[in-house]
């Protein structure tokens, strides 16, 4: 942003006014600004490596010596200890069944795969103690001293502990007690991650009882799920024989109940499973429809018989064609018709022979009539006939209807009774097919088990225990790790005794205009800030602009965003490009800015970091000065729209804002105007009503420089570092 009034006013700054910010006598010396003041590690409570390292020379005897005797004594122990030999079996758990003995419902199904809970239970099953009796017994271990403490004598050691109530006395134990543990401390069983396989591991002295006694887990394991489903198969006829002679009875009792009822209400069934009233109901209907489809097929041929008649036009209808009368007729019509054209050709019309052929046809026609007439009165008597069979067949069917009315309750019961027959039949019927398929199941020895062996166990000749090196590294570096931090712990707090704490300096050397009214400052910046706290002022963004392009524009703005973080969010923008305060200050100085943000190099998780003193986070504006004219581009304002979501407060440290957009550090923003020290009241009046007139919310302008403050406890003031 280019304020003309503000480059007019850093323009004309008297010459007077240049003087004043000259170094003070007594102030420290220049420091570059490229060159922030290195701090020693002590002020930053730091851990000196090399103090550390001269000390564990120092003392390296305390470390040698010990981590030796660890090493000896944990070569000579694991040499002592009695080897044990480990053998290893297999089982795949695949739900293996015979699809011949899969019961009649459930041979076009897929069984499900096994669930990982399911495969934890068989583990437990290797691990129950009826297998381990089984295993104890057929590898006659009681017998051998290995897994029965009485048969090596009495240990003193044993004796004393179990005195003491560690341990336990093996002369108070059963001797089925005494083997399970020994059985048990050698055995592991586990199952594979992410698959259905089982691991048998049993340890021993002797390597060929190891691999012996691990495949009699195994098969020991497959023969109690045989048993187990046989047991299963023998329960299940057993509990089946009884309920199917029970159901028999029923079945017979309720057989009984539906024919003394079908007798007793005289319900007798006919063809098609109906009974006889149901089914001379359908009869009747039937000849009822038959004897009314026959009445309206006569009254129909006898309405168009009649009609031919009335209307003198030539009988067509297929009854009176049909008629051997009427055909006899029209064939002598024919041959007179034919005589008639004959004689017509020599003699004239009123020739007796042409009047008597004409008479003769007349007279057919009037015969093909008359039966024609009879025809039609026939059908008029058939349809009256029809009608009145009707009209007997409705009154039939009524009758039969009333019938069948009064016996429907006794038909209802009835059906309730056959039901009740039928669900105990069919239910007869099914346990006879279940208990079929049990018995043949108890009666095949070969029944498949859960699972199969796909790996047994062989003898091994390599000790399994100890693990003679793994061992002895670990002895020799815990006792290495053990005397190192122990000399490195008692350096480390003696370096890092309770002392005085040192104040942390700034390289204040820049700061050309440090006067004696900075004390009066610290005062009016405190004031500010806790007016933009209690939210006198509605701005959440503030921007400090200073007359002069100087360290004094960030360490003000530095130390109001350091009270403002006292219970809020704060991050500082660096605009003024490259501020040695702030890379001092700076958790970490190399960091990319503002300028990296733009080009799409780096991120806002990348560009900012933290203030070392206190809670507030500091973006810079670049690595690269000369990129400066990116902090023109639009795209800043969403960057500092993103910043003031995210947090409370964003304070930009606008240098003279010579440059800087008016949409970035203007809008919705309060500013704190650090002036010339010579400037007078009237012209610090205009420059707050120019300043609001150009977007800011709210202007302050300060009547003095000053200072950073540590956030730390109220009423302590360090400088920034």
């Amino acid at each position: 942003m280019r304020f003309s009034f503000w480059r007019d006013w850093t323009s004309k700054m008297p010459s007077r006014a240049k003087a004043d910010v000259a170094p003070v006598a007594g102030a420290p010396a220049p420091v570059p600004p490229s060159k922030p003041v290195p701090t020693a590690p002590s002020e930053f409570g730091d851990v000196d490596l090399r103090t550390i390292w001269q000390a564990l020379v120092r003392k390296r005897m305390w470390v040698i010596v010990p981590t030796a005797v660890a090493f000896g004594l944990s070569l000579l122990a694991v040499n002592m200890i009695t080897p044990r030999y480990k053998s290893e079996a297999r089982i795949l758990i695949d739900g293996r069944e015979n699809f011949f003995l899969r019961p009649n419902g459930e041979r076009t199904e897929e069984r499900g795969s096994l669930d990982a809970e399911a495969v934890t239970s068989q583990v437990q099953l290797l691990l129950s103690r009826d297998l381990a009796r089984e295993v104890i017994k057929a590898n006659k271990l009681a017998e051998l001293p290995e897994f029965d403490p009485v048969l090596r004598g009495v240990s003193p050691l044993r004796t004393l502990l179990a005195l003491f109530g560690i341990g336990r006395d093996p002369f108070k134990m059963t001797p089925e007690e005494r083997v399970l543990e020994s059985y048990y401390e050698r055995l592991t069983a586990y199952a594979v991650d992410k698959s259905r396989v089982m691991v048998i591991e049993f340890l021993s002295r002797d390597p060929e009882l190891a691999e012996r006694v691990t495949n009699s887990i195994a098969d020991g394991y497959l023969v109690l799920q045989q048993a187990a489903r046989q047991n299963q198969a023998k329960s299940a006829s057993q509990w089946l024989l009884v309920e199917i002679e029970s159901l028999r009875k029923k079945v017979a009792d309720a057989e009984a109940r539906v024919e003394e009822f079908r007798s007793k209400s005289n319900l007798f069934v006919g063809t098609n499973n109906t009974t006889l009233s149901n089914q001379q109901l359908g009869e009747l209907n039937t000849q009822l429809n038959n004897a009314r489809a026959l009445k309206s097929d006569a009254e129909s041929k006898a309405r168009l018989i009649r009609e031919m008649l009335q209307s003198g036009k030539p009988i067509e209808a297929s009854e009176v064609l049909n008629s051997e009368l009427v055909r006899r007729l029209s064939e002598q019509r024919v041959t007179l018709r034919a005589q008639l054209a004959e004689q017509s050709s020599t003699l004239l019309g009123g020739h007796p022979r042409i009047k008597e052929l004409k008479a003769q046809i007349l007279d057919i026609d009037r015969q093909i009539r008359d039966e024609a007439g009879k025809i039609s009165r026939s059908l008029e008597n058939d349809a009256r006939i029809a009608s009145a069979r009707a009209d007997g067949l409705n009154g039939s069917l009524d009758q039969l209807k009333r019938q069948a009315t009064s016996n429907n309750g006794q038909d209802v019961q009835l059906r309730a009774l056959e039901r009740e027959a039928k669900a105990q039949r069919d239910l007869l019927e099914s346990y006879l097919a279940k208990y079929r398929e049990a018995t043949t199941r108890e009666n095949i020895d070969a029944v498949p088990a859960d699972g199969r062996i796909i790996s047994r166990a062989i003898v091994s000749n390599t000790p399994a225990y100890p693990k003679k090196l793994p061992t002895v590294l670990i002895a020799t570096m815990a006792m290495l790790m053990l005397t190192a931090g122990y000399i490195a712990t008692g350096e480390l707090l003696r370096m890092t005794a309770p002392g005085p704490v040192a104040a942390v300096r700034l390289p204040v050397a820049p700061l050309r205009d440090t006067h004696p009214q900075m004390l009066a400052g610290l005062t009016e910046i405190e004031r500010l800030a806790a007016m933009l706290r209690e939210g006198e002022d509605a701005a959440r963004k503030i921007t400090v602009i200073g007359a002069h392009q100087d360290e004094g524009v960030t360490l003000t703005a530095l130390t109001l965003a350091r009270l403002l973080s006292r219970g809020s969010k704060v991050v500082l923008v660096d605009l003024a490009m490259a501020s040695p305060t702030l890379a001092a200050v700076s958790t970490d100085p190399a960091a990319p800015g503002l300028t990296e943000l733009m080009q799409g190099s780096a991120s806002f998780s990348d560009i900012i970091t933290k203030d070392r003193l206190s809670g507030v986070h500091i973006v810079g504006a670049g690595r690269d000065a000369a990129q400066r004219e990116l902090l023109q581009l639009p795209r800043i304002n969403l960057a500092i729209d993103a910043l003031s979501r995210a947090y409370d407060y964003v304070v930009l440290d606008a240098g003279t804002a010579s440059d800087l957009p008016a949409s970035v550090i203007a809008a919705q923003a309060h500013a704190v105007i650090i002036p010339d020290p010579a400037i007078t009241p009237t012209a610090r009046d205009m420059m707050k009503s120019q300043l609001l007139a150009s977007g800011f919310a709210g202007v302050t302008i300060l009547s003095a420089l000053p200072k950073a403050m540590d956030p730390g406890a109220p009423g302590d003031r360090f400088a920034a570092a």
